[in-house]
């Protein structure tokens, strides 16, 4: 019987021999890559609904508030969710409302309402929320102990190959679709602003497909038998969140991840805005390159996993970060596709992030797992704070380039996280 780490272990009812995680695993694995096809379809909606509703920069960002506002309401009741009715009825639960947010943009295009979508997006990310609340530490916890890290860096890196293949697909799909600009200058400006509302209806096909797949894969899921996890700790569960915010490297793991999952979402939200401004790329050209940024990202995710077993995972995110925090002096000053390339590298460099930061943030909580995994799964609210602030200092200096600052301030703290932060430290009851 596999002891998992955090002092949880997998039910030998269910589960005796290492081999009979596998489907399990790979069950487990196609959500990493389901939300991440999800997330990395909001930087082709920013600049498509910036264009059909005639947005500011800031107000198109209300896209990613939307989604990681949901994060931070729904990280209490997904952990809640997980300890009353188990990882396996959340997972379902997660998929069907994650279905019924895709679904929506149907009406929402129909209607033609900028509000509509945002609620679409917010329900979505309330079914995401659930799903990371579940998959990141089943993942982690599906095996080894002494291969958790390396093992939910594995699952996450199908979330870096929903990161290339999203931007491209949705590219072509929604933003390749609609009137030039030449067209909208020889209308008037009520048929101009009917004209760019009525675009909003090609998101309608790849978010029908998505809902659908979606139905299938939790019906699937919900034919399955997966392994419970148990908790088998000396220590009771935890009745408090607080409780768990005693353990100090949690505390910081929250922290890293809210400058984390902001960073992240600012670099790819905003880098066809970005691309398109400092390397002067239309924008499918810009969408095309941040499928680059995502296939950096997927393969730093595999070489990460890979250098862990030479490097702890640890150092070597403050290594990478260490990295990013130069990488974005260069994207702040420079000029022409080297912006770009760039870019392209600080995604590299962020790939083993989220996995690592999480891994380590929950590291030895034991009855207080769930908890500490809905913090840090409710600090990805930096998602919906960070890229306005983003926004703002570009729109404030009248440059977007400069809101590399809020990226780069985001992986200092994470250094430090990485340095020292990550220390596990006993906590008395």
């Amino acid at each position: 019987m596999a002891l998992p780490q955090n002092g949880s272990q997998i039910s030998s009812s269910d589960s005796s021999q290492t081999g009979n995680y596998l489907f399990p695993f790979i069950l487990i694995t196609s959500l990493f890559f389901l939300w991440g096809f999800a997330h990395n379809l909001d930087p082709i909606l920013i600049p498509h609904l910036k264009k059909s509703f005639t947005l500011t920069t800031v107000q198109s960002t209300l896209v990613d508030t939307a989604v990681f506002f949901a994060y931070f309401v729904m990280a209490i009741p997904a952990g809640f969710i997980m300890k009353k009715y188990g990882y396996k009825t959340g997972i379902i639960m997660g998929l069907l409302i994650f279905a019924f947010g895709s679904f929506l943009f149907i009406p929402a295009a129909k209607t033609q309402q900028y509000n509509f979508f945002l609620i679409a997006l917010f329900i979505i990310a309330c079914g995401l929320t659930i799903l990371e609340t579940a998959a990141n530490p089943y993942a982690s916890l599906l095996g080894d102990p002494k291969t958790s890290t390396q093992r939910l860096n594995f699952a996450q890196s199908f979330n870096g190959l929903a990161c290339s293949l999203a931007p491209v697909i949705g590219a072509r799909l929604i933003l390749t679709k609609g009137y030039s600009d030449a067209e909208l200058n020889l209308m008037t400006v009520a048929d101009r602003v009917k004209a760019l509302a009525s675009e909003a209806e090609t998101v309608i096909p790849p978010y029908f497909i998505l809902g659908s797949v979606l139905v299938l894969i939790a019906i699937i899921f919900a034919f399955t038998k997966l392994p419970k996890i148990q908790n088998s700790s000396t220590k009771a569960a935890s009745q408090s969140i607080f409780h768990a915010l005693k353990h100090s490297h949690l505390s910081w793991g929250v922290a890293s991840q809210f400058f984390y999952v902001g960073a992240q979402v600012s670099v790819f939200s905003l880098f066809i805005l970005y691309a398109t401004k400092s390397a002067d790329l239309t924008q499918v050209k810009a969408a095309d390159f941040l499928g680059a940024c995502g296939l950096a990202f997927l393969i730093g995710r595999f070489i990460g996993t890979f250098l862990m077993k030479f490097i702890t995972p640890e150092r070597l995110l403050a290594i990478y970060a260490a990295i990013n925090i130069a990488l974005c002096i260069v994207a702040i000053s420079a000029h022409g596709m080297i912006t770009v390339y760039t870019v392209i590298g600080i995604c590299f460099f962020m790939s083993i992030m989220f996995p690592t930061i999480f891994s380590l943030g929950i590291k030895d909580l034991g009855g207080d797992t769930e908890y500490g995994s809905s913090l840090i799964i409710m600090s990805i609210v930096g998602g919906a704070i960070l890229p306005r602030i983003f926004a703002s200092i570009g729109e404030a200096v009248g440059n977007i380039q400069f809101g590399y600052v809020v990226p780069m301030v985001s992986f200092f703290v994470i250094m430090l996280f990485g340095l020292k932060g990550y220390k596990v430290k006993n906590v008395e009851d």
